[in-house]
């Protein structure tokens, strides 16, 4: 079903018949994350400098619309194609450091900040009912599903960017790459791309790329010809900073708390008095100091319990990652397919 060609009221038929969120309540927070890591249209990793990259752009989109704020929304876009659209594709820059000129040293794409990206802006057309919002994803979608997905082992897979990560005999990904839920909503506007494919082995990766006595994935993976899997070698053997995404999404995209994809995140969590921020997946090591509060909503997001952290008083304490976690997974909470 085309959703995304309908008019506003067929189109919320058509979501609620399909089992998808027609609109999420407005998150009591928003305001102030907005007032905290966004910049006129740009969101501050306030973390690192305060640059920017097209994965917190894509995440500050999915929170504009989601909170139903257009304004802020427009902004968003209207600074991410001024700034970081490339001039050859319907890709995105990844990052942009304000303290460097020009602005944009590495035109590399981050394949996860263009399919949030995208996602939004057809959340935004489904939510506005704009050909615009819609045109542009559209197109964001055709140079991904051209560019960045693979036919490799046996399986099709996503390349984290366009350069650097096809090697002679392996493709080194990304497990968090994997949007799921963004995934899923594209394979139901485009059911003859391959959209559906990468959906369903994109599953089959993530069963199989599990390390450690925990089973958890890394944040890098290297993808052999023969179809071996193995933490990539430039990157330390970690589930960190990245991979925290992985259970996210899957939540997100409607994995319930105790099935088969989650516990092993959920045994990583409940492991010490204080979840940790990492683990190592070969010698065991973890992390000294304890995982943010963006990654503590995470790991309730997929337990047992229905209530999420709340937004911390000091919110002066946290980074622009650990808070866009945060609101994450209130949203993906609130909208996880059934």
């Amino acid at each position: 079903m085309a959703v995304e060609r309908l008019g506003p009221m067929a189109a919320l038929i058509a979501l609620l018949l399909l089992g998808l969120p027609a609109c999420a309540a407005q998150d009591d927070d928003w305001p102030r994350y907005r007032t905290r890591y966004i910049d006129g249209g740009r969101v501050l990793d306030t973390g690192n400098r305060d640059v920017s990259h097209s994965e917190g752009q894509g995440w500050g989109m999915l929170l504009a619309e989601a909170n139903g704020d257009r304004q802020t929304f427009d902004r968003l876009w209207n600074w991410t194609r001024q700034h970081l659209l490339r001039p050859d594709i319907a890709l995105f820059s990844w990052r942009y450091d304000p303290s460097s000129s020009p602005p944009v040293q590495d035109t590399n794409n981050a394949t996860d900040g263009d399919l949030l990206i995208a996602w939004a802006l057809l959340r935004a057309a489904q939510r506005w009912d704009s050909d615009d919002y819609r045109a542009a994803s559209a197109k964001i979608r055709q140079a991904i599903a051209a560019r960045l997905v693979r036919e490799y082992a046996g399986l099709a897979v996503l390349l984290p960017g366009l350069d650097g990560f096809e090697q002679n005999d392996q493709l080194i990904l990304n497990p968090s790459y994997l949007v799921m839920p963004a995934i899923r909503a594209f394979a139901e506007v485009e059911p003859q791309a391959a959209w559906r494919r990468l959906l369903d082995d994109g599953q089959t990766l993530l069963e199989r790329a599990r390390f450690g006595h925990y089973r958890l994935p890394p944040d890098w993976l290297a993808l052999r010809a023969d179809g071996t899997l193995q933490p990539a070698a430039a990157w330390p053997a970690r589930f960190g900073f990245d991979a925290v995404r992985v259970p996210l999404y899957l939540a997100w995209d409607g994995s319930p708390p105790g099935s088969a994809s989650l516990r092993p995140f959920a045994d990583f969590w409940a492991c010490c008095e204080q979840p940790h921020a990492w683990v190592d997946l070969r010698s065991g090591k973890l992390s000294p100091y304890p995982a943010s509060t963006g990654v503590r909503a995470i790991a309730v997001l997929i337990g047992e319990r229905s209530a999420l952290i709340a937004f911390p008083e000091k919110a002066e304490n946290e980074d622009y990652y650990s808070m866009s976690l945060l609101l994450l997974a209130r949203l993906a909470q609130r909208e996880r397919t059934p």
